[in-house]
């Protein structure tokens, strides 16, 4: 497949880009604001690119979204969307966008995270009277927080519960008690911690714990990649990892 990359120069950008080298896909040109050599032409804007692509694998920011998307549409190319920080907006743009191009969304493109997932989702609904928590761990570069795995965990739990949950964002101070209906999530910043998430479900003398490890972002670059061939071919709409993986399992 002929890939245009977007976010070509970032930490994750690079990851694919060595990933793509030895395969038979391609990366026929990149977008990134900031320009440094490489083995395929980087334009600034996405308007810029002339190749032909067969998928974009977006790793950039949530700004100029609008741009990324309308130029897909356009061209009605199919669309990995790998960035977290979306706002409220830039999701009901996804969403808009998504009903005229296969757009693929996940807060974490890693395989082994999304499975996580599943089996969190079927664990809440087994360990209703338990009480969840979330802890994430990454890097000190990290701008987001809590991170979109985080948020994407928290809602596998909610999906599953017979009760609306609420999401509470750390503790301090005098808060009280904790109530039933919480899903705590607390977000720790250190060092150069890839991306760690623990989910922990605490009842009466037991606890039950699932958790993931990132050992480097090569696991998330090869999602993406898988993502993107998955995606070529597939009808408008909005896909998440779980569908890929629906096909697996």
């Amino acid at each position: 497949m002929n890939i245009l990359l977007v976010g070509a120069c970032g930490r994750m950008g690079t990851a694919v880009s060595e990933l793509v080298a030895p395969s038979q896909d391609r990366i026929v040109s990149g977008v990134d604001i900031c320009l440094k050599p490489a083995p395929f032409p980087i334009y600034r804007t996405i308007e810029e690119v002339e190749e032909r692509a067969d998928v974009i694998i977006d790793f950039s920011s949530p700004a100029d979204l609008e741009r990324r998307l309308a130029y897909a549409a356009e061209r009605r190319l199919p669309v990995v969307l790998g960035a977290t920080g979306y706002s409220e907006e830039d999701n009901a743009r996804i969403e808009a966008y998504a009903k005229r191009i296969p757009v693929f969304r996940s807060g974490n493109l890693s395989i082994g995270i999304n499975l996580m997932q599943m089996l969190v989702e079927r664990a809440a609904a087994v360990l209703k009277d338990f009480d969840a928590e979330i802890i994430e761990r990454h890097h000190n570069r990290k701008k987001d927080a809590p991170s979109g795995t985080a948020l994407m965990l928290a809602e596998s739990i909610q999906r599953a519960s017979e009760t609306e949950k609420q999401l509470v964002y750390g503790r301090h101070g005098m808060v009280g008690e904790r109530q039933p209906r919480e899903i705590g999530i607390h977000a720790v910043r250190g060092g150069s911690i890839v991306g760690e998430h623990e989910v922990m479900f605490a009842g009466d003398d037991e606890i039950i714990t699932i958790s993931h490890s990132a050992g480097s972002r090569k696991i998330f670059a090869r999602g993406a990649l898988r993502a993107a061939d998955w995606l070529i071919g597939r009808a408008p709409g909005l896909y998440r990892m779980d569908d890929l993986l629906s096909e697996l399992i």
